[in-house]
C-alpha cells in the first residue's frame, strides 16, 4: 500500500487494482486490474470498470460511470450538475442539486484536461482529445476534440 491513501470502508477493490499515493476513494467501485494514479478523487456512486487508467489529478464524481479498458488522462474533470449555485439574489440555495450521470462506455480515451459535462454518454471506442470540454453525447467510434481557432497577431 502506497503512503497517504484516503480509502473509505465503503469502497469495492477488484483484483490487482493499483493506487498511488494521495488518492481519496469513498462508496465507488474499482474494477480489476486499474491503476489509479496520484492525487485522484473518486467520490460515492462511482463505478470504474476493469483495466482502465486514471491517471493523476483527475476527479471523478458522484453519478460518474466508466466502463472496462478506458484510459482517462491527467487532469480530467467531471461534473454531476448543470446548473450549481451556493446562492441566488444573496440567499442560500436550501434545496438539493439535482445530479446528473454520466455514462462512459467501453475502450474510451479521454485526453488531458480535458473536463465532461454531467448527463451525457460517451459511445464505446470514442477518442477526446486533450483540452476538450463535452457538453452532448458521443457516438460510438467517433473523435472530438477542441476547436483549433486561427489567429493572427499583429505588431
Amino acid at each position: 500500500m502506497e503512503k497517504y491513501q484516503l480509502i473509505a470502508d465503503d469502497v469495492k477493490l477488484g483484483q490487482n487494482v493499483k493506487i498511488y499515493s494521495f488518492v481519496n476513494l469513498y462508496g465507488c467501485e474499482v474494477g480489476d486490474d486499474t491503476k489509479i494514479g496520484t492525487f485522484v478523487e473518486i467520490q460515492r456512486d462511482v463505478t470504474i470498470g476493469r483495466r482502465c487508467k486514471i491517471s493523476s489529478h483527475t476527479f471523478v464524481c458522484s453519478g460518474v460511470s466508466i466502463g472496462d479498458d478506458c484510459f482517462i488522462g491527467h487532469g480530467v474533470m467531471f461534473t454531476n450538475y448543470k446548473k450549481p449555485r451556493a446562492s441566488i439574489l444573496g440567499k442560500p440555495v436550501t434545496t438539493e442539486w439535482q445530479a446528473l450521470p454520466t455514462i462512459i462506455e467501453n475502450e474510451v480515451s479521454i485526453g488531458s484536461n480535458a473536463t465532461i459535462l454531467c448527463g451525457i454518454t460517451i459511445g464505446r471506442g470514442v477518442l477526446i482529445g486533450a483540452g476538450a470540454t463535452v457538453t452532448k453525447n458521443i457516438a460510438a467510434g467517433a473523435t472530438a476534440c477542441m476547436l483549433e481557432i486561427p489567429f493572427s497577431l499583429s505588431v
